[in-house]
């Protein structure tokens, strides 16, 4: 049986085009099996890529997502929610992740897909940028790639030269970011999440020039050294 069964019953095609990474929305609905939004919610959706985790969200959480991302612009997102008809209940915005748009304690929930190690693997981001925003007790759910341990003071040899420096400095073990969230959220869980190799697998597939760039990466590495993250909670 197919756990995925909310994300199986999207267009395979228009989700394979979308992707950016491993598939998003599989992420997306492993982790928000413990968080339950509820219809009206305001959720941020930080770091949307091409919206597909901001349709997820409409479409099976029935909630108000904010999606923001950098690298692509509300145009072509609003295009794609108008598509799938999610329009309505989504607002895509063009921002960066330390220039955020918004009230303080403005948002339900903050929801956050290979994204948040880009911007937050730091000590600041969260209660500089991002607690703010959030209200008391609203949910924070983020999955982001890492590592099984900390690899970076000796990197296997046949790894070295398929990992990037910059990949490397975004990429930690569950327990370098345990300590990064130590006493900012309560109900605080960290773990590795089981959708690693579907995921994956989905994004290998497709025609992407940077999934084909994967593809040796991910052969060599062969489930020994890379996982996906999900980290989850409520503001304290």
């Amino acid at each position: 049986m197919n756990q995925y069964v909310k994300t199986e019953k999207y267009d395979k095609n228009f989700v394979a085009k979308n992707l950016m990474g491993p598939n998003s929305m599989i992420i997306l609905e492993e982790l928000l099996e413990n968080i339950p939004l509820k219809k009206g919610m305001r959720v941020l959706d930080l770091g949307c890529g091409n919206a597909l985790t901001s349709i997820f969200l409409a479409k099976e959480c029935d909630v108000q997502v904010f999606a923001v991302d950098l690298w692509v612009s509300a145009t072509d997102n609003d295009k794609r929610l108008q598509q799938m008809k999610v329009d309505d209940l989504v607002i895509p915005i063009h921002a960066d992740a330390h220039e955020l748009p918004f009230a303080d304690e403005y948002f339900d929930a903050v929801i956050s897909v290979d994204a948040y190690h880009y911007f937050g693997n730091n000590d600041k981001y969260f209660d500089k940028y991002l607690r703010p925003l959030l209200k008391k007790d609203a949910f924070v759910a983020f999955a982001f790639p890492g590592m099984k341990y900390e690899v970076h003071n000796n990197i296997p040899n046949e790894m070295k030269e398929l990992w990037d420096s910059e990949a490397l400095e975004m990429w930690h073990s569950i327990g370098w970011w345990k300590e990064k969230f130590a006493g900012k959220l309560k109900d605080f869980e960290i773990k590795e999440m089981q959708c690693f190799d579907k995921a994956w697998s989905d994004w290998l597939s497709t025609d992407n020039p940077y999934a084909i760039g994967d593809r040796e990466m991910m052969a060599t590495d062969n489930g020994r050294y890379m996982n996906i993250i999900s980290l989850t909670g409520k503001v304290i």
